[in-house]
């Protein structure tokens, strides 16, 4: 059975019809805030939830300590980084970029590894898979390739999308890929043979971020239809949407125990846009563009108005503990998470 895309607002429709009434709070507490040069893209932490780093337009990458914000060191990737990713044991970050490659830099001096060429345009998306023995990558070109991590030889091109891919990830057990396009669609991949799973078409507009769950049971989707959409892996039937008042849902993040989501976007109306674009940031008034969601029942539980600009990326830490939001107006803020 299919859910209605007309959800009441702020609730999460599962599939049995019935939310949770179970009653638990998540809170979120800034601990301080990060400038950045250029457009923050995106936001990866390590492994062990020690390091954050952080991607930008400019091309620089940053890698800061969680526990004191100090600047451990900097990595150019050419051209204007996109995005990055850890490798499971966190000794290596991959960086996407607009100079059609991916690249690979050795954690913890910083000493580039290995540049994998092959994409056609921008790469907007990269992953590693849990084994620790391929990466993802997907962007303009439209198509998701596979590398292996150990020598970069190129495994498979994954072709099907007809526009932008601007997502990807590995399930849990590393036997999937989820990418998401300007298209419209959702698909699932095989990773052992790059053979097409499914495709899930359920979105309206452009679907920028794709994620699947921490038990691998459900994969989402968020993007231009400010919505987020959760499809069954097993079948892709849509289970559960979120909506909550952010106009385009540009990325979000589950708690490692599936307890939580946190998602980023567009808080403001149009006439706050237009305003920011004539004043500029610093006379802007802030905008609603974090949220903070209990998945059980769909609740609603905060929205963080901190950033003053479209949000790009959110992570929460391997630990749980961390909650790290990177947004247009060149900031990133990290705060402190704790469920009550």
């Amino acid at each position: 059975m299919k859910w209605p895309m007309h959800v009441v607002a702020a609730a999460l429709v599962c599939a049995n019809g019935a939310p949770s009434l179970r009653a638990q709070t998540l809170q979120a507490t800034l601990v301080r805030s990060f400038p950045h040069a250029g457009i923050g893209r995106q936001i990866a932490f390590s492994p062990d939830s020690r390091t954050l780093a952080t991607s930008s337009a400019d091309g620089s990458i940053t890698l800061r300590r969680v526990g004191d914000g100090a600047t451990l060191r900097t990595i150019t990737h050419p051209g204007g980084a996109t995005a990055v990713a850890f490798t499971r044991d966190g000794s290596t970050l991959v960086s996407g970029g607009y100079d059609a490659t991916v690249r690979l830099w050795r954690t913890s001096d910083g000493t580039p590894v290995r540049t994998l060429a092959g994409h056609r345009g921008t790469v907007w998306a990269v992953a590693a898979s849990p084994d620790g023995q391929r990466i993802a990558s997907a962007g303009e070109d439209s198509v998701v390739r596979v590398w292996r991590l150990a020598d970069g030889v190129l495994l498979h091109t994954l072709r099907g999308h007809a526009r932008n891919v601007w997502s990807v990830d590995f399930s849990p057990d590393g036997r999937r890929i989820a990418s998401s396009s300007f298209d419209k669609t959702v698909k699932l991949w095989a990773v052992g043979t790059g053979a097409l799973e499914r495709t899930l078409r359920d979105a309206t507009q452009a679907v920028v971020h794709v994620a699947f769950s921490p038990d691998g049971s459900l994969v989402a989707g968020s993007g231009d239809d400010s919505s987020i959409k959760l499809w069954r892996v097993s079948d892709g039937t849509l289970v559960r949407v979120l909506i909550g008042g952010s106009s385009h849902i540009y990325t979000f993040a589950f708690s490692p125990d599936g307890q939580w989501l946190a998602s980023g976007g567009r808080g403001q109306s149009a006439i706050a846009t237009f305003w920011k674009q004539v004043a500029g940031y610093r006379w802007s008034p802030r905008g609603k563009t974090v949220r903070l969601w209990r998945m059980r029942d769909g609740a609603l539980l905060s929205v963080l108005a901190d950033h003053v600009d479209d949000v790009w990326s959110v992570a929460i830490s391997p630990d749980g503990h961390w909650l790290a939001t990177g947004a247009e107006e060149g900031t990133v803020n990290l705060y402190r998470l704790r469920a009550r």
